[in-house]
């Protein structure tokens, strides 16, 4: 493992003696274990160990970079934006807010995410980060505007690792809508990503993750959160076109009347590999989940899902619903599902379900009969499947957005 990385902390810049001596210490840790393999039940349909010995001969921390591009900004709609590149805050422009209702600053990673004892990965990351951004909106304020997090990666980044560490609260009351959009350069490169979410009670989350182009990294998100009473969060993946991604996202329903909601729509192509794992986590009564992830494969291609319901035992009137669907176009493409459900309450209602199949022959018959060329009719079937996923989005012009993505990506088949 030491072979792969080749780490050099001078390229970080610390406050201190005493922290560049517990970023070495967090690396030893993470030595001790290394990348997660088979072994771990978690990495059982994903071997990172594996994947990366076998993309990467060696790793180094990025060297320092200047940045004068200028990001086009998407002009679909009106909204905030914050500006990371690779991974690191540079600036953000909340114009269409309240400046004092919506605080964005740089992280101090090291003080950002607690600690995740059983994931080394975080290890890694406390090791390396050079901090990402906190984000916090102020009791009773509702965003006028989404914000659009502009994660830009520079063409430098060849075998190199990115580490950072992201921070968002929802005070009291509060409205957010948040975008994280991927662009950059075509090179290969490791990133390792924690995230804190802090719903309060009345508070309302959404989420979306959109990724423009194809890209040949490798990434890893790990998202863990509370929500509050009468919270809602609204968690929306559209990362097509990643080398290999891998989400997991771990959320604790800690008060009453809490709602939690996970859909992803995933298209992958030749040689790409895309993971998520979730774990929704009924710790109160009345509250709600619905997770559905999609997945279209084709090529070679391959999707994994584990999905969790953990009840606790005083959890009582729960409704939670897990669902995953795959569309196989190709008979090298692979499908992954693992579904579960703990329940220690009596007064629930809980289900899970996976099912994979490819295109149905009647429907692609249906639409030929019509005068529609057999391409465009299997087009339009997979735009349908993964277009199911919006149906929760009231926002027009946002949803209009994200059905181009699609829609782009589809045409890319």
């Amino acid at each position: 493992m030491e072979q792969l990385f080749n780490i050099d902390f001078k390229k970080i810049s610390t406050s201190s003696n005493k922290e560049e001596l517990e970023r070495k210490k967090y690396f030893d840790l993470f030595l001790k274990t290394g990348l997660p393999n088979k072994k771990n039940e978690s990495w059982k349909f994903s071997d990172l160990n594996f994947i990366i010995s076998k993309n990467f001969k060696q790793i180094a921390n990025y060297d320092n970079f200047k940045f004068d591009k200028k990001i086009e900004l998407i002009n679909d709609f009106d909204h905030n934006h914050i500006i990371l590149i690779n991974g690191v805050f540079k600036s953000c422009d909340i114009r269409f807010e309240e400046k004092e209702k919506v605080k964005i600053e740089r992280l101090n990673s090291l003080k950002g995410i607690s600690n995740q004892s059983n994931n080394n990965l975080h290890n890694l990351n406390q090791a390396l980060s050079l901090g990402g951004f906190n984000l916090e909106v102020q009791k009773d304020y509702k965003c006028k505007k989404p914000i659009i997090i502009y994660n830009y990666f520079t063409s430098n980044l060849d075998n190199k690792i990115i580490n950072n560490s992201n921070q968002i609260k929802l005070n009291q009351n509060s409205e957010l809508i948040l975008i994280e959009y991927n662009i950059g350069e075509q090179c290969k490169f490791l990133k390792n990503t924690f995230e804190k979410i802090n719903i309060n009670k009345g508070s309302e989350l959404k989420t979306f993750t959109i990724q423009k182009t194809k890209s040949n990294g490798y990434f890893y998100k790990n998202i863990s959160g509370t929500q509050d009473y009468n919270s809602s969060y609204q968690n929306f993946i559209l990362s097509s076109g990643l080398k290999f991604n891998k989400i997991e996202i771990d959320m604790d329903l800690v008060k009453e009347n809490a709602s939690c909601y996970i859909l992803a729509g995933l298209i992958l192509g030749k040689e790409e590999h895309q993971e998520i794992k979730t774990r929704v986590n009924h710790m109160a009564t009345n509250c709600k989940s619905y997770q559905k992830i999609k997945n279209v494969l084709q090529k070679d291609s391959k999707g994994v899902y584990q999905g969790k319901i953990f009840v606790k035992d005083n959890a009582q009137k729960t409704d939670a619903y897990q669902l995953s669907k795959a569309l196989i176009l190709d008979d090298r493409a692979e499908f992954n599902a693992k579904p579960e459900l703990e329940i220690y309450a009596d007064d629930v209602k809980c289900s899970h379900g996976s099912t994979s199949g490819s295109i149905d022959d009647d429907a692609i018959h249906y639409l030929m009969t019509r005068g529609i060329e057999l391409p465009i009719a299997k087009k339009l079937l997979i735009n349908g499947f993964i277009n199911e996923i919006f149906e929760k989005i009231p926002e027009e012009k946002l949803k209009i957005f994200l059905e181009k993505s699609i829609k782009e990506q589809v045409n890319g088949i």
